[in-house]
């Protein structure tokens, strides 16, 4: 049997500190709540290299005595309890005696720190859990802590962090959390020594929200506030207009501390059913105070789980306290109204003015479309839209004996719904023809000139039958019917259409032009979605997109790809931020294909969206042409094909 050893001081500390300090965001949160423990009304974070380097928090709180100085760096060391009892009753944010230690275990420590009853301050350094400096210190009151060189000694762990942006962006979070569960603290927040974030530190929790995301995202929450059997909710809840397309943005805290809580998660969406979409998520700065009894904090030395004596009562708590918000914040949009003076007419006799009265609408619009006139012999009308017949042959001229004519092929873009068909050139030398026109060119052609192809759809086609073809009509504005080769097909077009959009741009990956956004959208994403989406910026520009740091937990979308919407912009770049917060190990190619996805879903026609009669037929005439597409990216079928005797087998006549 192996012998049992007695681990040395300094290993059990090292040991403790991968519990406690996993990377320099896990440093700030441990510092800043033994701030905010100490009474700190005002602190300062400053760090460098994303922490790994240089990290300092500066408070106003009561300061560390010079006789307790050395303890406060002993593991399970602690002011905030004493005996057993004491953890039934938590209030303060730390408790467990476990920071310092550990982080003294695995950093260069100096502190500076004076209480308000000393006239000279202490100055003490410590480094990898050995005493270095205990000296006298000129120093304003309360505490500086200053942490260098983060597992200078632990080569091991120093090669799990990750590049000094996301270290940075991992303590821009932390800090983000710890001013929103205390608006009574003025945090100040240095980055790179640039001051990145400063909360006033007024006690208001809607100031602070705007400090911290800004005001567009304050502007679309509304407070929710109840109290039931001894808890109490308060704070804000988000529109169900301004819903997200992920929780990311749902902070819910207990007694000031944040927490993870499946339970809140739950009620709150339960609150919003019926109300937002499938698929969103609400957002929400939840406070929920309670007994502390009633609560179990001492669960992981992170202190971000708990576990209630009653989640039932928690949960009714917060369900209640956002349906109250919804029924009474929940306004519908207002217009904005016009001056009367800001528009005037011009000033007119009254003799000259000319009223005119309007027809009265109809509560049905096809009863008064005005009747076709018929035309005349020598009117000539132009078409709204020309479709080409597909089995006519190009004519290809040269504008000399030695050009080569250049046949430039067009892809599936001229068949996608609502979206309009690129002009033919007009030039002698070019000409523009679809796939299936090339197939039909007649065989006796003797001269047929060289040929250079630009571009051209990898997706498979096949000759369609015009013959065979017969549309029949669309059922519930979602599935076109029709007829082919003696089967009845059912298209789902949004479907359809998707995988078609999506196919498009894999194919046209890295050659797209984008198009150029009117107004550039700025996106407000949860930290862990702003270091995710500046990670993979380069990767998101190529697939079509223009998106730039704006700063702050901001991104600015300047370019979007041409079959987006402006509208959908935002929501797409929220979906994709955190696909990439969520899923951090997928590869580069998995990535872009969840971009790829998520932009041809938003692009497609919508189930339920008109679309006329000939839309359809080229829709479904093109689709048949293309045997490979027959799944939408999500794995749900384009086409459902119902033989004829299958149908005649259903009304019984075989």
């Amino acid at each position: 049997m192996p012998k049992i050893n007695v681990l040395s001081k300094q290993l059990a500390e090292l040991i403790a500190a991968g519990e406690v300090v996993e990377r320099p965001a896990s440093v700030i949160k441990e510092l800043l709540e033994n701030s905010i423990d100490a009474g700190a009304d005002t602190v300062t974070v400053e760090i460098k290299n994303g922490g790994i380097a240089y990290m300092r928090i500066t408070d106003n709180g009561c300061g560390i005595s010079r006789e307790d100085i050395r303890n406060a760096f002993v593991s399970h060391a602690t002011s905030k309890i004493a005996e057993a009892d004491d953890l039934n009753s938590i209030m303060t944010l730390g408790f467990r005696g476990e920071a310092l230690a550990s982080i003294s275990a695995v950093a260069r420590v100096e502190v500076m720190t004076a209480t308000p009853d000393e006239e000279i301050g202490t100055r003490y350094v410590i480094e990898s859990g050995e005493e270095i400096l205990c000296d006298d210190a000129g120093c304003p009151k309360g505490t500086t802590i200053i942490v260098r060189d983060l597992f200078y000694k632990t080569p091991a762990r120093m090669k799990f962090l990750k590049k000094d942006v996301t270290e940075a962006n991992a303590v821009a979070a932390v800090v983000d959390r710890i001013a929103l569960s205390h608006p009574e603290v003025s945090v100040r927040f240095i980055r790179e020594g640039k001051q990145v974030l400063i909360t006033s530190g007024r006690g208001d929790l809607l100031t602070c929200i705007r400090e911290v995301f800004g005001r567009e995202f304050a502007g679309s929450l509304i407070p929710a506030s109840a109290e039931a059997n001894g808890v109490k909710i308060s704070g804000f809840v988000s529109k169900p207009a301004a819903s997200r397309p992920n929780r990311n943005m749902q902070f819910f805290f207990i007694n000031n501390r944040l927490i993870k809580t499946g339970t809140g998660s739950a009620a709150l969406s339960e609150a919003y059913k019926n109300s937002i979409m499938v698929g969103k998520f609400p957002s929400c700065v939840l406070n929920i105070s309670l007994d502390p009894s009633l609560v179990d904090v001492n669960v992981h030395p992170a202190k971000t789980e708990v576990r209630f004596s009653d989640e039932r009562m928690i949960f009714n708590a917060v369900y209640y306290a956002c349906k109250n918000a919804l029924a009474s914040g929940d306004t519908p949009k207002q217009v904005t109204e016009i001056k009367k003076d800001f528009y005037k007419a011009p000033e007119k006799p009254a003799d000259q003015l000319v009223m005119t009265q309007r027809e009265k609408p109809s509560s049905d619009f096809w009863q008064h479309i005005p009747k076709k006139q018929p035309e005349t012999p020598t009117e000539t009308k132009k078409p709204a839209f020309e479709v080409k017949p597909v089995a006519a042959a190009p004519t290809v001229r040269a504008s000399s004996p030695d050009a080569k004519p250049v046949l430039r092929v067009e892809t599936t873009e001229d068949i996608l719904l609502n979206s309009p068909s690129k002009k033919e050139a007009v030039a002698e030398d070019k000409v523009s023809v679809s796939v299936a026109e090339i197939t039909a060119v007649p065989e006796e052609k003797t001269a047929a000139p060289d040929v250079e192809i630009v571009s051209v759809t990898e997706t498979k086609t096949e000759a369609f039958s015009e013959e065979d073809f017969l549309l029949i009509g669309e059922a519930f504005k979602t599935y076109i019917i029709c007829e082919y080769k003696g089967k009845m097909v059912f298209i789902d077009k949004h479907a359809a259409h998707e995988r078609i959009i999506y196919e498009k741009l894999k194919k046209e990956s890295g050659e797209r032009t984008p198009q150029l956004l009117l107004i550039p959208v700025t996106v407000t994403l949860s930290k862990e979605e702003y270091s995710a989406m500046l990670e993979n910026l380069e990767l998101v520009n190529g697939s079509g997109f223009d998106v730039e740091d704006f700063g702050g937990g901001c991104v600015i979308v300047r370019e979007c790809p041409m079959e987006l919407s402006a509208d959908d912009v935002e929501d797409v770049i929220c979906e994709i931020a955190g696909r990439f917060a969520e899923k951090k190990q997928d590869v580069a190619f998995e990535k872009l294909d969840w971009i790829f996805h998520s932009v041809a879903c938003r692009s497609a026609i919508k189930a339920g969206n008109f679309t006329s009669r000939l839309e359809m037929e080229r829709f479904a005439k093109q689709l048949l042409s293309m045997p490979d597409i027959r799944y939408c990216p999500h794995g749900r079928p384009v086409l459902i094909e119902m033989t004829k005797r299958e149908l005649e087998k259903n009304f019984g006549r075989v």
